[in-house]
């Protein structure tokens, strides 16, 4: 039974991910006085591209073709250890931040590879800029994710949950500066503004647009798909790592039913967020990212100093 629960999370986690992003989509436009597409119109992209023949060109390898099903597997198989709903599931043992980051880097280096592997000048600029801009990411996320985990003494997420439910409402400073971190990172590793302009095809600002340029068809389905549950992977991480209350503890109907309430109202909440940043900020220059990640890196540190001042001696 509790493997049926976990593979129904996960189903749910990738069938929620486009309407997510519609949602975010439906807000921006709201926020910006603009006539907004329905919630729906994600699926309705999708579904016209399945229906479509991807068309590859005579110089593509086997990397182009297979990294669409390779980049869409890692993120399903990061949402089957994500908490979504409940936390005591048979997946929970596998729930670690190490593992999830390792799988985000899997689907990456394909990313780039296919980006790579036709030789145009806008997918080598294009995976260029997304190694360099995931070479800075991933040490701050790691490090706002280890001030977290120093608290819990776990890099496990299922229980550094039950830990921060346990403890209660509890003000730590630590908690702070790695909620902020993640944010940061976050906002740079699904290439949102104002990092990146996912909206946008302009040969010198587009860093993910440039890699799948020559995708089309499937191909292109399955990699839009797999952007849209690494924003909801995020978006699930941010909810439930610290604003964890409402996420089912045990295994019944009743609290199935509240946790599933609780993260939808979390998400929206959260994407209304990302939305007015997105309206309220313009798009960076590509070398100021830098800086917005030792930024983000920065208040990782922070969290892990202090943690070991203020809450190291207990």
């Amino acid at each position: 039974m509790n493997w049926l629960l976990a593979v129904l999370q996960t189903v749910l986690f990738v069938a929620l991910a486009p309407l997510l992003a519609g949602w975010i989509k439906w807000c921006k436009c709201r926020l910006q006085n603009r006539k907004a597409p329905s919630l729906f119109q994600p699926y309705r992209d999708l579904l016209k591209l399945t229906r479509k023949r991807p068309v590859v060109s005579d110089q593509a390898s086997w990397i182009f073709t297979t990294s669409p099903y390779i980049i869409f597997s890692a993120m399903v198989l990061a949402a089957s250890i994500v908490p979504l709903v409940a936390v005591d599931l048979p997946t929970s043992a596998n729930a670690d931040v190490i593992v999830l980051i390792g799988f985000f880097s899997f689907a990456r280096f394909f990313l780039a590879l296919a980006g790579l592997d036709i030789g145009t000048a806008f997918g080598g600029m294009g995976s260029s800029r997304e190694m360099t801009i995931s070479s800075m990411a991933e040490p701050a996320m790691l490090m706002g994710i280890f001030a977290l985990t120093m608290s819990a003494s776990t890099t496990n997420l299922s229980f550094a949950i039950d830990f921060v439910l346990n403890e209660g409402l509890v003000l730590r400073p630590s908690f702070i500066f790695a909620l902020l971190s993640l944010m940061l990172v976050a906002i740079a590793e699904t290439g949102r503004i104002p990092v990146d302009n996912p909206a946008t095809h302009l040969e010198l600002t587009m860093i993910h647009e440039a890699m799948i340029l020559e995708y089309s068809g499937r191909h292109l389905a399955l990699i839009e798909w797999a952007s849209q549950l690494k924003l909801m992977l995020y978006g699930v991480l941010i909810a439930n790592i610290f604003f964890p209350w409402g996420i089912a503890e045990r295994i019944t109907v009743e609290a199935l039913k509240y946790g599933l309430l609780a993260i939808i109202v979390k998400l929206a909440l959260l994407s209304v967020l990302l939305a007015l940043s997105e309206t309220l900020f313009a798009k960076m220059r590509l070398f100021r990212v830098q800086e917005f990640l030792s930024f983000a890196y920065l208040l990782g540190l922070l969290g892990m100093l202090s943690h070991i001042i203020l809450e190291g001696a207990r």
